[in-house]
């Protein structure tokens, strides 16, 4: 059977030219106006999957 790729998973992943993959965290952009401002750029930031995730991610992806 052909494998096919996830495509909301797709949608939702950003897959580097040297095949590192990035992703938003979950509930993270939530209740700002209190948050102090080195927070609130971090929680911009794309974070990287690592170990079993960045595994998984990988076979979903077809990649």
């Amino acid at each position: 059977m052909k494998k096919r790729t996830h495509k909301a998973s797709a949608k939702r992943l950003k897959i580097t030219p040297s095949g590192r993959i990035f992703h938003r965290r979950a509930g993270y952009v939530h209740k700002l106006s209190k948050k102090r401002p080195q927070y609130r750029r971090q929680a911009r930031r794309d974070v990287e999957a690592t170990g079993a995730d960045r595994r998984r991610l990988r076979r979903i992806l077809n990649v």
